[in-house]
């Protein structure tokens, strides 16, 4: 029945701040970027290569998430990365706070963490290496 994630959504506190970050920072293209009147609200689709989405709202007052301790619900958005170094470098570069790299225990892997501008955990997560060269 599911075939894949169509798009995550993220709601943001300060729309100008996050959708630098989401495009300017992490490199996302922008899909389409529509103002909602009656809402008071933006709302940005934006692209990641592999045709996956993420959705961009800002809403007036939005509380703000529940993060540390652990909350229920989505824990954090995860991307897969060719190189963790690399990525983790970019980011440092571009002012961003990326956590030591570690390595998953079950798959060998290599993963970081970081945050979006809201606190919002991100990860980037190392794809297996491909078998054909």
């Amino acid at each position: 029945m599911l075939r894949s994630i169509h798009h995550a959504a993220i709601i943001c506190s300060d729309y100008a701040v996050s959708k630098r970050f989401y495009t300017e920072v992490l490199g996302l293209t922008v899909i389409a970027e529509h103002y909602r009147a009656a809402r008071r609200s933006y709302k940005l689709d934006l692209a990641l290569p592999d045709g996956g989405q993420i959705e961009l709202f800002s809403f007036p007052a939005a509380p703000p998430r529940p993060s540390r301790p652990e909350a229920q619900g989505l824990r954090h958005l995860a991307f897969a990365v060719e190189d963790v170094s690399a990525c983790q470098a970019m980011l440092e570069a571009k002012g961003v706070q990326v956590e030591p790299i570690r390595v998953d225990e079950y798959t060998g892997r290599r993963f970081t963490f970081f945050a979006d501008p809201d606190g919002l955990p991100l990860e980037l997560y190392e794809r297996a290496p491909s078998a054909h060269p």
